[in-house]
């Protein structure tokens, strides 16, 4: 069985990614799609609108065959780190092809963009971070550096765009690993990424939840079965609530004698910074604001802020990035999925859980005899589990069922 692979977030799944579902599968030639997408926290550090289970149903409900978790420590980072971990998982599930979606939809245009970053990547990172202490972005000051070095026009074109940047990582990972993977693009379609504007019946992720968040229907920008899901989910209080968010997260920065430096990425005086905004702000978006510098982004902030509420140590974080990821959780899948599933599974080199109740004693019979790579699995499902519980308080209905929900949640499956 062919296999495309998908690197998603579904947030939520809505009428443009039905569409990269299925120009995928036709692009790929494949029989089977497979999905890797993150948990409860996202790559720009915001808490997902709803739980990964609830986006698995959507995706599989569309027609995505197998839904593995991304996790956090990738999930919830930058888009190098976020386009390392979601290779990696896909490499260990045998897929033959990935497809994203990307601004450009070229797929030799990116391609010369990746090699003009690889080939000049001492020399990006130099004059980048010179450019960041100015109050560039990332992206922006990656752009400029490549514009002064006199690079190819169609490169510096595709550099400023959110879906271009994430494809340029993943083309990277992919030449790094040497995967036996090959790579193709979707143009995007719609509105774009940071949208709120609709084009027909397709709205941006970004856009939806902000309607969402302002009581509006969103169903014609939907699949229906998504549709039902969502107004299920904020009938039952199931989405994520932006004031719980601003409690928890004023509780996660209040003043212990510690400090925050031990946390992941929050050094030389930002925990001071956070701290002294969460003295002023009045909700969360305003927090966000006060952190706001020439030096810290949106985006950043508002992961330092989720790696404050998660409690992250620094040390901790930074072993697990360089373990890489040490099991697969499987979220759901279709019958032609768990078809694809069997028979891959022996080449599959790490656990792939699918039931937290037996997880520990996987774990230890996988890591049997290397006993720091047992370390550090037990601490990457510790995160998860934390992220899960923290989740959980986040939202309206929450019930002490949900608090655990890892434990005795089943895979999501359907029938097609």
């Amino acid at each position: 069985m062919r296999a495309v692979g998908l690197i998603t977030e579904y947030n939520p799944f809505h009428n443009g990614h039905r569409y990269h579902l299925q120009q995928s599968r036709l692009q790929g030639e494949a029989d089977v799609c497979v999905a890797v997408m993150s948990g409860h926290f996202l790559q720009r550090g915001e808490p997902a609108l709803l739980d990964k289970w609830l986006r698995a149903q959507m995706a599989l409900e569309a027609g995505v065959d197998l839904l593995v978790e991304l996790p956090l420590p990738w999930a919830c980072n930058s888009a190098p780190l976020f386009a390392d971990g979601a290779l990696f998982c896909l490499q260990q599930l045998q897929v033959d092809a990935l497809c994203f979606g990307s601004e450009s939809g070229s797929l030799s245009e990116l391609q010369r963009g990746a090699d003009w970053l690889r080939a000049h990547s001492d020399l990006i990172g130099t004059e980048s971070r010179r450019l960041l202490r100015q109050g560039k972005t990332w992206p922006q000051a990656r752009a400029i550096v490549a514009e002064q070095f006199d690079a190819d026009p169609s490169i510096l074109e595709v550099l400023w765009h959110p879906n271009n940047i994430l494809g340029l990582e993943y083309l990277r990972a992919l030449a790094e690993t040497d995967a036996p993977i090959t790579a193709s693009t979707i143009k995007r379609i719609g509105a774009g990424y940071h949208e709120e504007s609709v084009v027909n019946d397709l709205a941006s992720a970004t856009g939806i939840r902000l309607r969402v968040a302002r009581g509006e229907a969103v169903g014609s920008f939907m699949p229906d079965a998504a549709a039902s899901i969502l107004t299920d989910a904020q009938q039952a209080g199931m989405t994520v609530d932006a004031e719980i968010l601003y409690r928890l997260q004023l509780y996660a920065l209040q003043e212990d004698g510690k400090g925050l430096d031990h946390i992941y990425q929050v050094a030389n005086g930002v925990g001071r910074r956070l701290q002294g905004a969460a003295a002023e702000a009045t909700d969360y978006a305003t927090l966000v604001d006060r952190v706001k510098s020439r030096q810290l982004t949106r985006t950043r902030i508002q992961r330092l802020l989720t790696y404050v509420l998660l409690g992250l140590d620094a040390v901790l974080m930074n072993e697990m990035l360089d373990c890489g990821p040490l099991y697969l959780h499987l979220l759901g899948q279709s019958r032609v999925g768990e078809s694809f599933l069997s028979a891959k599974r022996k080449q599959i080199e790490l656990p792939l859980v699918s039931n937290y109740s037996r997880v520990q004693s996987q774990l230890k019979r996988h890591y049997e005899g290397d006993p720091e790579r047992l370390r550090l699995a037990e601490e990457q499902l510790r995160l998860e589990l934390r992220a899960s519980r923290i989740y959980s308080l986040l939202l309206p209905g929450f019930c002490r069922q949900n608090r655990n929900r890892d434990y005795f949640q089943s895979v999501i499956r359907v029938n097609s």
